[in-house]
């Protein structure tokens, strides 16, 4: 068995954009309430003719498109979402169909933040057992399509957007470019984070999220690291879920990433739960703040209580 690596990345954000300006004509906000509590100053909302698997294959087709691949060449599609309204047929078979996959296994995969991280970890599994020769991995979320936006603590948090990666096989003696997986869930503290109800809704138990992450996460990411056979000072650049960038900035001083490159895409996107990791990261890349073969800390976490992370080498 060989390793994989990430070929390339890809984005896509809606063009409407809502300030916290906008929202404090619609809840009890302002602009320095928001700012001070999670650091988001915009986000970009989706029309209600953008669904989430467009949004997912506008960012999947550029990541394809900068592996320099046809569609063709793709034989997996992981599309990780919590924002999927219909059960039938699923985001991943919707995406390949919208890009011209020919016949690919095609899942979703529901770890709400952490769906990404987990869809990443595997698509490597496939690939590495040989079951998948490329696989384009996307995390995708419509967040205001489940937003309260008559309640000021969770309307403020959410944005639409996406991120994807292609996966495929190292070369026979080139180091593995996506490392082990550190990944794992808190059950009896499931109900923190929630989307449920009919429509569903995004409710969270914010107080409580935010003393695991900054209390649990850090050993969680050491290993991560240390299963990869480095250390966080190591690391180039540090992308956690970009949930609240009051969670993001200690955390990554609590890791001890000292070197690092500190994603805070949170600020100008805001919170979209999957498509936040791949968001950030592919956003890095285009601006030149990471280099190929840089290691890079994926860490994703919220619902379930879920958690995954990973050192990827930068494409």
């Amino acid at each position: 068995m060989h390793g994989s690596r990430i070929a390339a990345v890809g984005h896509y954000q809606p063009a409407k954009t809502l300030t916290n300006e906008d929202l404090a004509g619609m809840v009890d906000t302002s602009d320095e309430w928001i700012r001070s509590r999670v650091g988001i100053r915009t986000r970009h909302i989706a029309g209600p003719d953008e669904p989430v698997d467009e949004l997912a294959a506008h960012a999947g087709a550029k990541a394809v498109a900068a592996a320099g691949l046809a569609p063709d060449a793709i034989d997996l599609v992981l599309v990780a979402t919590s924002t999927a309204i219909d059960r039938s047929p699923n985001m991943a078979a919707r995406v390949a169909a919208r890009l011209g996959i020919p016949s690919p296994a095609a899942m979703d995969v529901n770890v709400v933040c952490a769906g990404f991280t987990h869809a990443l970890a595997t698509a490597d599994h496939a690939v590495r057992a040989g079951a998948a020769t490329r696989a384009l991995v996307i995390g995708a979320d419509k967040m205001s399509e489940v937003a309260d936006w008559t309640d000021r603590t969770t309307c403020v948090l959410v944005g639409d957007g996406a991120g994807a990666a292609v996966v495929e096989a190292c070369a026979p003696g080139e180091e593995p470019g996506i490392g082990p997986v550190l990944w794992g869930s808190v059950p009896e503290m499931g109900n923190a984070v929630r989307i449920e109800g009919t429509p569903p809704r995004f409710a969270q138990e914010g107080q409580s999220v935010y003393r695991w992450a900054t209390t649990q996460l850090p050993p969680l990411a050491r290993k991560a690291c240390e299963k990869a056979g480095l250390t966080p000072a190591d690391l180039a650049a540090v992308v956690l879920h970009q949930a609240n960038l009051r969670i993001i900035e200690p955390l990554a001083e609590r890791i001890g990433a000292v070197n690092a490159v500190v994603a805070r895409d949170v600020v100008n996107s805001g919170n979209t739960s999957a498509g936040s990791i791949p968001l950030a990261l592919s956003k890095l890349v285009e601006r030149g703040e990471i280099n190929h073969g840089d290691p890079v800390l994926l860490f994703g976490f919220g619902g379930n209580l879920s958690y995954a992370g990973q050192v990827i080498r930068c494409p």
